[in-house]
C-alpha cells in the first residue's frame, strides 16, 4: 500500500483542518509514493521508538505528538527531534501525527477517556468555530433532487446526527446568452425566463473544493450560479474536550479511587474537595487547563485533564474538582483509537502498538 492511499484514509477521519493553529499534524517525514510495510502505532515518536520500528521492520510510525511543533533551520542532531527527524530519514521510515485534530473529532481521545470511565452521552465541551460555510446555488426545478444528491454525497447537508439537511424554495431566474457561450436552455441573444430552484445546505469548509466540483459536474447550466457564506456557527461535534454523566452519582473520594484504577494512574493531583457529589464530569486529553471556566458553566462537578499550575488549582474556587491525572496518563490510550480505525479498513495489514513507555515523567513513590 502507498503512503499517500494511508494518508488520505488518515485525512479522511481526522481532517487537518481540525487541528488546532498551534500544531503540527500530518506527515513529518517520508516519501507519500513509498510503499508501506508495516506501522508502528505510539504517543511519542522518540529514539527509543524509531529503534523499536526498525527492529520490527515497520517504515511508518503514526504517533499522537509532532515531533517537529516549530520549523528547523539545520539538522544537526542537538536535541532527540532532530536525532529521530535525521535517523528516519536514513532509514526511510515515514513518521506521521494525529494530534489536536484527534483529540478533536467526537470518536478521539477524549471519548476514550469517556468510553474507559463509564461516562453516558458523552458531548463536546468546547465545540469548535469556523469549520463551517453556507451553498447556495440555483438550478432548473426538474434537475433539483440531481443536484442535491450531488452535494449531499460530496459531504455537504450535515448538522449534527442528521445528513441530506437543506432549504429550497422556488423563483424565477433571468439569463441572457452571450454569442460564444452553449446555453443548456434559452437562445443566444435573448433574455430567458426560468423556473428554477434555490438550494441552501451547510457544508464542512475543508470540503468546500469538492462540494464545489461535485456541484459542478451535477449541474446542466454552462455558468453555475453559486455562494458561499462562512458560518461562525459551532460544529457540535467538533472541538475541545467532553462532558459526560456517571450512570449513578458518586462521593469524590471514591470517583478519584475509580478513576485511578481505571486510568491506571499511579498518583493524581487534586484540588480541594467540594463536598459535592459527582455525577457530570469534564474530560479533556492532554493540557486542558484552558476548559475549567467551560466545565465550570456547564455544571460539571469534576474536570479531568492534565498539565495545571500550581495557582491553576485555585481557580476552583470550590466550584469544581479539578483532577490532574498526567498529560501521559491521559493520552495513553491514544495509539488503541488508531490502531481500532486502521484494523476495520485495512484488516490484514500490519499494524503494532508500540510497547515503549515514553512518558518522561517519573514518580517516586512513598
Amino acid at each position: 500500500m502507498k503512503l499517500q492511499h494511508l494518508i488520505t484514509f488518515l485525512q479522511s477521519q481526522c481532517p487537518p483542518a481540525f487541528q488546532e493553529a498551534y500544531d503540527n499534524c500530518g506527515l513529518l517525514t517520508g516519501n507519500p509514493e513509498q510503499d508501506v510495510k508495516g506501522i508502528l502505532l505510539c504517543l511519542d515518536s522518540t529514539e527509543t521508538v524509531l529503534d523499536e520500528a526498525i527492529k520490527n521492520e515497520c517504515n511508518l510510525i503514526i504517533a499522537h505528538h509532532p515531533i517537529l511543533f516549530n520549523p528547523i533551520k539545520k539538522l544537526t542532531g542537538k536535541n532527540y527531534a532532530e536525532r529521530v527527524i535525521i535517523k528516519a530519514i536514513k532509514h526511510d521510515i515515514a513518521i506521521y501525527a494525529m494530534h489536536t485534530n484527534l483529540d478533536n473529532i467526537a470518536d478521539g481521545v477524549n471519548c476514550k477517556i469517556a468510553e474507559i470511565i463509564g461516562l453516558q452521552n458523552p458531548t463536546v465541551l468546547r465545540p469548535k468555530k469556523g469549520l463551517l460555510c453556507k451553498l447556495v446555488t440555483f438550478c432548473p426545478r426538474d434537475k433539483a433532487d440531481e443536484i442535491r444528491n450531488a452535494i449531499f454525497a460530496a459531504g455537504g447537508g450535515m448538522i449534527g446526527g442528521y445528513d441530506q439537511c437543506s432549504f429550497n424554495g422556488q423563483g424565477i431566474g433571468t439569463f441572457r446568452a452571450g454569442e460564444h457561450t452553449n446555453p443548456y436552455i434559452g437562445k443566444k441573444g435573448k433574455i430567458h425566463y426560468e423556473n428554477e430552484e434555490r438550494i441552501e445546505t451547510i457544508i464542512p469548509s475543508y470540503l468546500e473544493d469538492s462540494v464545489i466540483s461535485s456541484l459542478l459536474r451535477a449541474h446542466p447550466y454552462e455558468e453555475v450560479a453559486y455562494d458561499i457564506y462562512p458560518l461562525s456557527n459551532s460544529h457540535p461535534q467538533i472541538g475541545s474536550g467532553m462532558i459526560g454523566n456517571l450512570a449513578k452519582p458518586m462521593k469524590e473520594k471514591n470517583f478519584l479511587a475509580m478513576i485511578m484504577e481505571k486510568m491506571h494512574l499511579e498518583c493524581i493531583r487534586y484540588s480541594p474537595l467540594t463536598g459535592r457529589k459527582v455525577e457530570m464530569v469534564a474530560i479533556c486529553g492532554g493540557s486542558g487547563s484552558f476548559l475549567l471556566p467551560d466545565a465550570i458553566s456547564v455544571g460539571a462537578q469534576v474536570l479531568i485533564t492534565s498539565d495545571f499550575k500550581y495557582h491553576q488549582f485555585f481557580d476552583a474556587d470550590g466550584k469544581i474538582l479539578i483532577a490532574d491525572i498526567g498529560h501521559y496518563e491521559s493520552e495513553r490510550f491514544t495509539p488503541q483509537i488508531v490502531y481500532t480505525l486502521l484494523k476495520e479498513k485495512f484488516p490484514t495489514f500490519a499494524i503494532q502498538i508500540s510497547k515503549t513507555n515514553t512518558n518522561p515523567v517519573n514518580y517516586l513513590l512513598k
